[in-house]
C-alpha cells in the first residue's frame, strides 16, 4: 500500500531566508511557488532530485521548536552526500556550522549534522 515518502513539510519564520537556503546552498529546484492570501502563507516546493520533494511553508506567528533535537516528531531530515568532508567544507564556506564528522557505527558510514535558519536539524550522511 505505501510505496516511498512522497515529500517533507518545514514551516519556516522567515520565507525569504529559508527559500534562499534550500535553493542556493542546499540546491532544490523550484517546481511551484504559491501565496496563499487566506492564511497570509508562502508554500514553495522544491525538488532535490527527480523523487524527493521539501514543502517549505510560512505562517504567521509560528511557535519555535521545543527543543533539538530530542523533541517529539521529526528528529532530523537527512540528505545523501558523495562525500562528507567535502560538503562540511562547503557548508562552511557559506557561513554554516557543522558538526565534528562521525563514523555511524552500524553501516560505517560518515555522517553530520548542521541546522536550517530555523534551527531545524539536517544531516548529511555518506553515500
Amino acid at each position: 500500500m505505501f510505496n516511498k515518502i512522497h515529500h517533507v513539510a518545514i514551516i519556516c519564520s522567515n520565507y525569504e531566508l529559508s527559500k534562499h537556503f534550500y535553493t542556493d546552498i542546499i540546491g532544490c529546484q523550484i517546481i511551484a511557488e504559491t501565496y496563499r492570501e487566506d492564511r497570509q502563507s508562502w508554500k514553495l516546493d522544491l525538488a532535490l532530485s527527480n523523487d524527493d520533494r521539501i514543502e517549505l511553508f510560512s505562517f504567521p506567528n509560528t511557535p519555535e521548536r521545543a527543543s533539538r533535537p530530542e523533541a517529539r516528531g521529526l528528529r532530523h531530515l537527512a540528505f545523501e552526500v558523495d562525500n562528507v568532508a567535502n560538503t562540511v567544507n562547503y557548508l562552511n564556506s557559506k557561513n554554516i556550522d557543522t558538526e565534528a564528522i562521525r563514523v555511524d557505527s552500524i553501516t560505517g558510514k560518515k555522517f553530520t549534522f548542521f541546522q536550517d535558519p530555523d534551527n531545524l536539524p539536517l544531516e548529511i550522511y555518506e553515500r
